[in-house]
């Protein structure tokens, strides 16, 4: 369903400031998988999602999406394919549209009539389902502008945006790390609810390895722009927290870098 294959991305090439963001990095992930990516501050784990949803382009490389290759495809195509979560709840919505005015948005992406955003009943009815399933009372509330919302909602707005038109792949980016506690353990939850229901393909970045643990079926470490270690199946089931942290030390060979996965 996504297939990486050697992709080396480097910025501010021929620079004195030349950075190696991505070194000869290669992830497939078939049907249904939902992978957690850990790796400590610069390990390239955003230029990754970036450059899967089209925002930056490899130096060296290819990106396969559902059999397409979309590695030079500007973003705007490439959202044909992608759902995507950002950390900022600002970021993803309109703030001065509607709730419904941004689901119709959402749910035209990738569609031939994708300026056609008026809001139908059958569209309306649709919506008013999805939005029912996060339990905030935002069905009640479809004509609210969306920047009135708390980081939550807007948090959880952002998710249904991203999953019920059913993307190939599902991104998401440190997507609970700006919520409280209570609030990024609710979008947790709703995130594993809408990842189940759509059957969606899924990669997600964290720094919390706790979640990174008990998330997904697969787990990649990344450093310096490398996979350095993966897991899956019941050894990722038994996996603890100590047991990454260890790996990362054997490969890193300090502890220097190890508050930053925490």
């Amino acid at each position: 369903m996504l297939d990486v294959r050697g992709v080396t991305k480097v910025f501010a090439q021929h620079t004195p400031n030349e950075k190696v963001a991505l070194d000869d990095l290669s992830l497939r992930l078939d049907e249904g998988d939902f992978v957690t990516i850990i790796g400590s501050n610069g390990a390239g784990k955003s230029t990754l999602l970036n450059l899967i949803a089209g925002e930056f382009r490899p130096e060296r490389g290819t990106i396969w999406i559902d059999g397409a290759n979309v590695t030079r495809l500007p973003d705007f195509k490439v959202a044909q394919f992608v759902g995507r979560v950002f950390q900022d709840p600002l970021a993803g919505t309109a703030p001065h549209g509607t709730i419904e005015q941004n689901l119709a948005m959402a749910y035209a992406r990738g569609k031939r009539r994708a300026l056609r955003t008026g809001v139908t009943n059958a569209k309306r009815d649709l919506f008013r389902d999805e939005l029912a399933r996060l339990e905030l009372g935002l069905e009640d509330r479809m004509r609210t502008e969306v920047g009135l919302l708390s980081g939550g909602q807007r948090q959880a707005l952002s998710l249904v945006m991203a999953t019920f038109s059913q993307p190939k792949i599902l991104l998401l980016d440190e997507h609970t790390a700006a919520l409280d506690p209570q609030r990024a353990a609710l979008i947790g939850r709703l995130t594993e609810d809408a990842v189940e229901r759509h059957r969606l393909t899924t990669l997600m970045v964290t720094h919390n390895m706790e979640q990174a643990l008990a998330m997904g079926n697969r787990l990649v470490m990344m450093h310096e722009g490398r996979v350095i270690y993966e897991l899956g199946g019941e050894a990722k089931a038994k996996a603890t927290v100590a047991d990454l942290l260890a790996q990362f030390d054997a490969v890193k060979g300090t502890l220097s870098d190890r508050t930053m996965l925490a």
